[in-house]
């Protein structure tokens, strides 16, 4: 039975291979585009560029001091060109999974049953080993890197579609009735009260998706992916422990400069938002 299911289901992607390139091929140029951006624009402006981000992002000099010693380090160590690949895939994962996360979030926000159906299936996607994910992808698309990032993103958009249920969730029943005394429809609901209350919570929601896609790069690159996952992967087939510490610092590093930008900025967000509740 098991070999049938199995040759079926390879059957099916002989059959629909060519829409099936078709379908990721903007995804692929798209990947491709941003790589070449961040690979060959001088190091010196994506540098500032990764800065200047932080700095709008937290409104924290201590913040954008540790991202330019972080990045520094990653420059020292030779390992620029690899980040930056990985810091595009990243981006790309990360974009899709908040481009779709959001709107199934807001749709379980809307619909009781729609929650009771998708909490068994996020479940199974967060309790599932991040290896299994690889086998369905690889089968339908192939090796190579938009395997790579279809994968990072089925393992990293569950943060995304729970915490933009839940912060939708928690906007105070008084402020809705507030605004359906003024005679606000849904949608006005939507986007003038819920969403804007509930950006912290969503915000959140970005910074463990970015967390979950970078944990999920040295995974992904058994399918082909490069950048610093890559060098991991190697590293641990021939025991090189200094590259596969270097490239490890590296993937930390981005990490800390995402999660501590992305946390401040959710926290100025929540402050932004009691004060205009207030």
């Amino acid at each position: 039975m098991r070999m049938g299911i199995d040759d079926g289901f390879r059957g099916i992607v002989r059959a629909y291979s060519d829409q099936i390139d078709a379908a990721t091929r903007p995804l692929q140029w798209f990947l491709n585009m941003l790589e070449h951006a961040f690979v060959d624009t001088p190091w010196f402006i994506i540098f500032a560029l990764i800065l200047v981000v932080v700095w709008f992002a937290s409104r924290s000099v201590k913040i954008v001091i540790g991202s330019a010693i972080g990045l520094a380090l990653i420059g020292v160590f030779g390992l620029w060109e690899d980040t930056m690949t990985t810091l595009a895939m990243v981006t790309v994962a990360t974009m899709i999974a908040i481009i779709l996360g959001l709107p199934i979030g807001i749709l379980m926000a809307r619909s009781d049953r729609m929650q009771k159906i998708l909490t068994p299936v996020l479940d199974v996607m967060q309790t599932m080993p991040s290896f299994v994910y690889l086998i369905p992808v690889v089968v339908i698309f192939g090796i190579g890197k938009v395997p790579g990032v279809i994968a990072v993103v089925i393992y990293a958009i569950p943060p995304m579609i729970r915490l933009t249920n839940l912060g939708i969730r928690l906007v105070d029943k008084e402020v809705i009735e507030a605004a359906d005394a003024f005679g606000a429809n849904p949608r006005q609901k939507l986007w003038g009260v819920q969403l804007p209350l509930s950006l912290p919570t969503i915000m959140a929601g970005v910074n463990q998706t970015i967390m979950m896609a970078l944990a999920m790069v040295v995974v992904a690159s058994m399918v082909g992916v490069g950048g610093l996952g890559k060098n991991v992967l190697q590293a641990i087939n021939n025991q090189f422990f200094t590259i596969g510490f270097l490239n490890g610092f590296a993937l930390v590093a981005i990490a800390i400069i995402f999660d501590r930008a992305s946390q401040a900025f959710g926290k100025r967000l929540q402050k932004h938002s009691e004060a205009g509740h207030d």
